[in-house]
């Protein structure tokens, strides 16, 4: 049976606090599930009906992450690249993380399988 699971990848260069963290997470995490429900509804359905799997891993800066994005984009993956408004601890317009899928388990461990968890 096909596992599956949401990866959300965070910039570590920023240093973001723990609240700013959760915060960019959470977009990540709504905003990924949205692409995933209108571009490939049976991820998203299977995910539902399993544990809902997330991740969160780390990647070192904005160039790795948008090299991520690139791969997952070519691949037909949904996805979701954060941005944040700039209201607080960061410049308007800052890459903060990717949330990817939720997609298969094996896929999503081809494209994120090396980065570290948070």
């Amino acid at each position: 049976m096909t596992q599956y699971k949401q990866v959300i990848v965070v910039r570590q260069d920023l240093k973001m606090g723990k609240g700013k963290l959760a915060v960019q997470v959470a977009h990540a995490a709504v905003s990924s599930v949205e692409q995933t429900r209108k571009y490939k509804p049976s991820w998203y359905d299977s995910w539902i009906r399993e544990n809902q799997a997330k991740i969160c891993v780390k990647i070192e800066d904005e160039k790795k992450l948008r090299l991520l994005k690139g791969k997952v984009d070519e691949a037909g993956i949904p996805n979701a690249l954060i941005e944040d408004a700039g209201l607080t601890q960061l410049e308007p317009g800052t890459t903060t993380c990717l949330g990817i899928g939720p997609l298969p388990s094996d896929i999503a461990d081809r494209y994120t399988g090396d980065l570290k968890l948070m």
